[in-house]
């Protein structure tokens, strides 16, 4: 009985321990696929499903073939904030990153009055100190926000030019954005005026990278025009505008089918423009260019909110009247309307008063006819001294009497009319002002035009004829910088740039050298121009060197007292450092003493794009050379 005893107390523990074994084996098959299911839920959360979870007892296993050494590191610590990080193996692998492509390397560029702001990707190569410090040049003593940041490969072919011409256009336009990537430069930026988008336009023309595509675009304010003007004639010679405001394409499209119903056939030369003084500007126009038309042919003229209708000396008065009087029922009540119907003037024995203005291609003008006392002449002869010079001036002037109360006023106009020509003349009557010429400015005829209305009031009639002339334009015709430096290596060529002994002041010789040097500048605006000094190698090397840079300076300072803009410009001495002779001759060392003059392409502005790339290439496109 006793031993029975026994074997049942055997058999219930082992029975127990059976079960506590399969217990444990079901608590830990539980815990692993909870620790399995969760893990892998957390890395499909953080985007990981390149990861898979594996479970062995109580440990968690990851595999799978991580991105980045990264991202494998961020797998093993999603997992070790489901389980214990001690549970966690790690048995992924890394991609090779051996064949991962070079990054596109990019930069983009804020300039405003708040300073600059750079941003993007540029090669580890740039040397980051001389970018930094043409940044700061051109902020110009405002903050400058450098958020660069580098990487190690190759760089681009077109990367380096790119830069150098982004950096140059940043140095230009003190409100801009430039976008540069490999192949590309992409600007934008707002000018001051018309003019100056004209000017910045021209600048970054010039110089653009081979290989790199440019997408330039400038805006600028519309005018503002006083008064607003349009003047529209139908005669024998046709339909045409003399001036022509509009404040809105809508507008201008208005305009412009009223003057083609009457016959116009150019392009519309409306000037998109700020001051209109009406909403209804557009349909007041129209009507009235329908009004030239259904009398017959005339001039109407509206200043601001006056409008001026003259017709021709064959209308008849009946449908003038009739015509007129449709008009100004018609237009909008801030309009008021003044009509001329002129007749024949009668004949004369001397005819009627003439003053004639001419001005030659060379720049000599001459005032001829009729004035109405001796102040008057003298007062035209010194207005035009003051607008042409007084060695330009010849006066075939005679004082006459009977001549009309507004004529010395006409003759000033007059003057001042032939002022925007380049040649040509401007004739004066008691009712006509007739300007004949050539202009190197496409806005000539609307400025003429708004000069006469506005001196002679809105009934002063004008006969233009006036051409532009591209070549006449001082924008379209400036030379190029490679030409200016061509063009001082030719005022040069076997002529010396010289110094007083052991001095920085220029010999009496030199001076005429300067002189066709700035002549050649004045056409030249915009040019950045280094002007380097030189020595031989006789003498210690820091007296050298300042030596040179003080003859330099010399130069610089010349140039800017005969009125030479030099902002661009910059003076460098470099003592006895690249020689172009032997040093050991007298006539080598007379030629080492020199002044060159070339295009700053690296140091001073453009070349530290130059140094971006690492790559060591020359300072200057073209040079000439002068010897001391």
């Amino acid at each position: 009985m006793r031993l029975s005893h026994l074997f049942l107390r055997i058999g219930v523990f082992v029975i127990a321990a059976i079960a506590c074994t399969l217990a444990a084996r079901a608590t830990v098959a539980i815990v692993e696929d909870v620790s399995v299911v969760s893990v892998q839920e957390d890395l499909v959360d953080a985007q990981m499903p390149w990861a898979s979870v594996l479970g062995d007892g109580l440990q968690v296993i990851i595999e799978g073939e991580a991105p980045t050494e990264a991202a494998r590191f961020r797998a093993i610590s999603t997992a070790g904030r489901v389980v214990d990080a001690s549970r966690v193996i790690d048995n992924m692998s890394v991609v090779d990153t051996a064949g991962i492509a070079a990054p596109d390397f990019a930069v983009e560029i804020l300039r405003g009055d708040s300073g600059v702001s750079i941003i993007g990707l540029i090669p580890t190569a740039t040397d980051r100190e001389a970018l930094d410090a043409r940044i700061t040049q051109i902020a110009r003593g405002l903050t400058v926000t450098d958020l660069l940041e580098t990487a190690d490969y190759p760089v681009p072919d077109t990367w380096r030019d790119a830069m150098t011409y982004a950096l140059r256009a940043l140095d230009l336009l003190p409100r801009s954005k430039i976008s540069v990537s490999d192949g590309r430069i992409a600007i934008t930026a707002i000018a001051d005026s018309a003019t100056q988008k004209a000017d910045f336009e021209t600048a970054l023309a010039r110089n653009v990278p081979q290989g790199v595509r440019r997408q330039v675009r400038i805006t600028a304010p519309r005018p503002v025009i006083s008064p607003y003007t349009i003047r529209f004639t139908q005669d024998d010679d046709g339909a045409r505008f003399a001036a022509c405001a509009a404040d809105s394409p809508a507008t201008e499209q208005q305009i412009m089918e009223a003057a083609i119903a009457a016959g116009y056939t150019g392009r519309s030369t409306c000037v998109q423009a700020l001051g209109v003084p009406s909403r209804t500007w557009g349909r007041a126009a129209a009507l009235a260019i329908k009004a030239v038309t259904d009398i017959g042919g005339g001039t109407v003229t509206l200043a601001d909110t006056d409008i001026t209708l003259v017709g021709l000396e064959t209308t008849d008065q009946d449908t003038f009247d009739r015509i007129t009087g449709v008009l100004e029922n018609a237009l909008p009540d801030v309009y008021a309307l003044s009509t001329d119907l002129p007749r024949p003037p009668e004949a004369t024995a001397d005819g009627p008063p003439t003053f004639t203005a001419l001005r030659s291609p060379e720049g000599a003008v001459q005032l001829r006819g009729r004035m109405t006392d001796d102040l008057s002449n003298m007062t035209a002869e010194n207005y035009a001294a003051a607008k042409f010079g007084a060695t330009n001036v010849t006066m075939g002037t005679r004082v006459t009497g009977d001549l009309p109360q507004d004529w010395s006023m006409r003759v000033l106009a007059g003057i001042e009319v032939l002022a925007q020509l380049k040649n040509g003349s401007v004739s004066v009557t008691p009712d006509l002002v007739t300007v004949k010429g050539n202009t190197g400015n496409a806005n000539a005829p609307a400025i003429v035009t708004n000069l006469l209305i506005s001196k002679l009031g809105q009934t002063a009639e004008a006969d233009l004829d006036i051409t532009y002339v591209k070549e006449l334009d001082p924008s379209a015709g400036l030379p190029t910088p490679d030409e200016c430096i061509a063009n001082i290596e030719n005022v040069t060529e076997g002529r010396k740039i010289g110094f007083d002994p052991g001095s920085a002041t220029l010999t009496s010789d030199s001076q005429p050298i300067v002189d066709d040097i700035a002549e050649i500048l004045q056409r030249c605006p915009d040019i950045r121009l280094q002007i380097a000094g030189y020595t031989d190698s006789q003498g210690g090397e820091e007296m050298n060197q300042e030596l040179s840079q003080t003859r330099a300076d010399a130069v610089l300072t010349a140039l800017r007292v005969r009125r030479i803009p030099i902002a661009t410009f910059t003076a460098i001495g470099y003592g006895e450092a690249d020689p172009i002779a032997d040093n050991d001759t007298a006539d080598g060392r007379e030629a080492n003493r020199r002044i060159a003059f070339s295009l700053t392409k690296t140091e001073e502005e453009t070349t530290t794009l130059d140094d971006v790339a690492a790559e060591s290439e020359a300072t200057s496109e073209t040079a000439n050379e002068t010897n001391e």
